[in-house]
């Protein structure tokens, strides 16, 4: 069903209808929700990749419990996935920090995820100074910056419809071990 909403909102023209809403807490317990782009899925979960040094991963770290968010309002759905998080494999972030465009990998060096900046220049310079360096080769991947997997343990399908009648379809996961899923509805 994702998969199918998904191509839906890609169809309908949205732009960027992988955008997603990560939500993580501290472990004092602050949530924090940011913007991040849906690059991988399948039966496992639900992977993005940053800066393993950004805020969002230090908060990763500390409490593993995460909620995603996708929101297509021209399409008037959303769909609500909470669930944990691990690493994916070094080989797997590298194989898709590779497919990046070089812009994006030399930006991956070049920024300190998260960190103040101590004038406004700094990232430009940093951006320049991995240019130079790397040069016209292959950029390497760097060891602090890869993939998250949200692997799902509730996923909510909610529907617009007139009068506040919305559709809400849900599944939970029975067991994290398997994949045995239970299917319900809630009111709007």
């Amino acid at each position: 069903l994702f998969e199918q909403w998904l191509d839906d909102a890609k169809k309908s023209g949205i732009l960027l209808p992988e955008s997603m809403s990560v939500s993580s807490c501290s472990k004092e317990g602050q949530p924090s929700s940011r913007m991040v782009l849906l690059k991988e899925f399948d039966e496992e979960g639900f992977v993005f990749y940053t800066n393993y040094a950004s805020r969002k991963s230090y908060e990763l770290e500390e409490n593993s419990k995460v909620a995603l968010l996708f929101h297509w309002n021209v399409l008037q759905r959303q769909v609500r996935i909470e669930g944990t998080v691990s690493k994916v494999s070094h080989s797997q972030s590298e194989n898709y920090f590779h497919r990046r465009d070089r812009g994006s990998q030399i930006g991956a060096w070049a920024s300190k995820q998260s960190q103040k900046l101590t004038n406004d220049n700094q990232l430009k310079d940093r951006f320049n100074y991995y240019i130079d360096k790397f040069g016209p080769g292959e950029i390497p991947h760097p060891s602090f910056w890869g993939g998250w997997q949200v692997k799902p343990t509730y996923i909510e399908f909610w529907q617009g419809r007139a009068s506040r009648l919305h559709d809400r379809i849900c599944f939970e996961r029975e067991n994290l071990d398997e994949n045995k899923w239970n299917q319900f509805k809630l009111h709007p």
